[in-house]
């Protein structure tokens, strides 16, 4: 079975998070979203919250949405998983991503890393993007998950 993990913060989940789900569910026979959990960063959202914001705007039982603290190869070793989906915008994610792909192959040589473009309608979201957008109260739709939407101006009060 070919088990794909897509590792995020996902704070929140994005239109193009969305969209990379669905495109690798078309590729593997299993998917698990892994929603970082670490004490280091200050998230919006709770995990807990996170994971659930993710698996309503999914609304597919067949991908699973967990929380995570730790090395992400660790995870994909403990559910014996050996590939790392990871969506890529623009250069700067690129080069980003390739330095982590190159530390996660150092740490566990048999785990890949997938790089996806992302789709070029939606490659100008980016959560932290959609946070300040929020705070100024501005136009959301297209961005994030209707369920997202509430949740977020919910959170701030906006």
């Amino acid at each position: 079975m070919k088990h794909a993990v897509f590792p995020g913060s996902f704070d929140p989940v994005t239109l193009g998070h969305i969209d990379i789900i669905h495109r690798i569910a078309k590729q593997f026979d299993k998917i698990t979203v892994l929603v970082a959990d670490s004490s280091s960063k200050n998230y919006l959202f709770t995990s807990t919250e996170r994971v659930q914001l993710i698996k309503e705007a999914l609304n597919k039982d067949s991908i699973k949405v967990e929380k995570y603290e730790g090395l992400t190869v660790n995870y994909l070793k403990k559910v014996n998983a050996h590939c790392i989906v990871r969506g890529v915008r623009g250069g700067s994610d690129f080069e980003y991503e390739m330095a982590m792909a190159k530390v996660n192959k150092k740490l566990a040589f048999d785990i890949e890393t997938l790089m996806l473009v992302s789709n070029p309608n939606l490659d100008s979201i980016s959560s932290s993007g959609v946070k300040e957008i929020a705070k100024l109260n501005g136009e959301l739709t297209g961005f994030i998950p209707a369920n997202v939407i509430k949740a977020l101006k919910d959170k701030l009060g906006v």
